[in-house]
């Protein structure tokens, strides 16, 4: 895979050198190529932003620079220049749809992203509007509040995206247990020493049993999720949920909503166990 990072702050992107993404672009597995905007400027203080149309506090990242910044990735290519397939550019932004997992697994099936980091006030919209017209755009937000730019966000979505591309990940087992990948989140993990401060690991994960610590894992999970994410039960599909499953939710107070489409499940305190 290759992403094409643009931004005012190339060295933002210094930490995709370490850990498991920085072997993964050593092995050639995954190339992130950053360009500094302002490279694209052509005035002596290399201006990238301007005051608003219409008033306003605040500056905007002005569409000439991202123009031809834009330009200069798509005539490169991942593969050097010629005609090469659009990439998919991702813009963060707290306007945009909300970044989750099932988002970063479709990205991951990509084999070029280009990501847009705006500041100030955002990038021109037209440069978006425009962009859609030469290439598959999206508008992504990591949550309910707002950056001082698209560089953390960048950052993650390389991140939760990076690592899900084949080979980054040793083992690639451990990506199909993880939180939000079946619409829960994952149950607590411990390791070594057995007892901590007088807190004990729990007893059936150090039984043996298999089919014991599945089990337990899947409850903990459950518990979890409905303890903290209310919300991910709520659009839980009952048909995917086993009996034992569905005993657990029940004990904690979440029942399938009847004739609910999408099914689903809805909470009721009298049917909270004791």
């Amino acid at each position: 895979m290759r992403v094409d990072v643009v931004t005012i702050f190339p060295a933002y992107f210094d930490a995709l050198d370490v850990s498991l993404l920085g072997k993964a672009r050593e092995r050639g597995l995954l190339v992130v190529v950053v360009h500094d905007l302002r490279d694209f400027t052509h005035d002596r203080h290399r201006t990238v932003d301007d005051t608003p149309y219409g008033g306003g506090a605040g500056m905007v990242m002005r569409p000439e620079p991202w123009g031809e910044a834009l330009d200069h990735v798509l005539a490169t290519g991942p593969d050097g220049p010629g005609p090469v397939e659009s990439p998919r550019l991702v813009v963060p932004s707290p306007a945009g749809r909300p970044f989750t997992q099932a988002l970063a697994e479709e990205l991951a099936a990509e084999p070029w992203l280009v990501l847009a980091c705006g500041r100030y006030e955002g990038i021109d919209q037209r440069v978006v509007d425009e962009a859609r017209d030469r290439m598959r755009v999206d508008e992504v937000s990591l949550g309910d509040y707002v950056l001082n730019g698209g560089e953390v966000a960048a950052l993650a979505i390389v991140e939760a995206v990076g690592r899900l591309v084949p080979g980054v990940v040793g083992n690639s087992g451990s990506l199909a247990d993880e939180s939000h990948v079946a619409g829960l989140l994952e149950a607590p993990s411990f390791t070594k020493p057995p007892v901590w401060r007088e807190w004990p690991v729990p007893d059936v994960l150090v039984s043996g049993n298999h089919g014991a610590i599945a089990r337990w894992r899947r409850d903990a999970s459950l518990r979890r999720t409905a303890r903290v994410r209310p919300d991910l039960v709520e659009r839980l599909d009952p048909a995917a949920c086993d009996a034992a499953d569905l005993v657990q939710l029940a004990a904690l107070g979440w029942l399938p909503t009847p004739g609910a489409h999408p099914a689903g499940f809805t909470y009721d305190p009298t049917a909270v166990a004791d």
